[in-house]
């Protein structure tokens, strides 16, 4: 028998269900009122740099270089007291030329996770994040881990008295991070 027919098993999938893109929570420690009301995330997309190798018929891509990660994009509800919208924005405040010193002495005194002096910066400016991923029973079958995550972008929240249907009010918010590392747990 040839050995391709030995290894069947092998090459098949042993789980032929579909991944619901329902199935996910984000949770990241420094914002943790935005990941109730989460609405979409991904995981973002990784492309792998190359080099050109120069030959008398034709340049041939070798890979090699370096990684680059997509940013992570989270939208989620706003709640009605702005609560989840304000921790995005004040963090953001707090990173960027802040209005006072008082702004960024608040991040740098967060208690909201533990400070964590391995090899980071001990100003609280990052934070780390997961992505839950649930299979169609929800439970919890990856876990996406983002290092030294930080907002980059946060939406405007539009508001509109002409709607005819009330849609509830999004925000989305843009984070970087170092690298990111995907935890299968089935």
């Amino acid at each position: 028998m040839p050995e391709s027919l030995d290894n069947w098993k092998i090459t098949q999938l042993s789980n032929r269900n579909y991944l619901s893109p329902v199935g996910f929570k984000f949770i990241v420690t420094k914002v943790p009122k935005a990941d109730f009301f989460s609405n979409s995330a991904s995981i973002p997309g990784i492309n792998l740099g190359f080099a050109q190798q120069n030959t008398y018929l034709r340049d041939i891509p070798v890979p090699g270089d370096k990684l680059t990660y997509d940013d992570f994009t989270l939208r989620f509800f706003v709640d009605e007291n702005l609560e989840n919208y304000l921790e995005v924005h004040n963090w953001m405040r707090g990173l960027g030329f802040p209005d006072s010193l008082a702004e960024f002495s608040s991040l740098k005194d967060d208690d909201k996770y533990i400070q964590d002096t391995n090899g980071r910066s001990p100003y609280n400016e990052y934070s780390d994040a997961t992505l839950l991923v649930y299979n169609s029973n929800f439970n919890v079958i990856a876990k996406v881990n983002f290092r030294d995550t930080f907002p980059v972008g946060l939406s405007g929240i539009n508001f509109d008295a002409a709607q005819e249907d009330i849609k509830y009010v999004m925000a989305e918010a843009t984070f970087k991070y170092s690298i990111y590392d995907i935890e299968v747990t089935t």
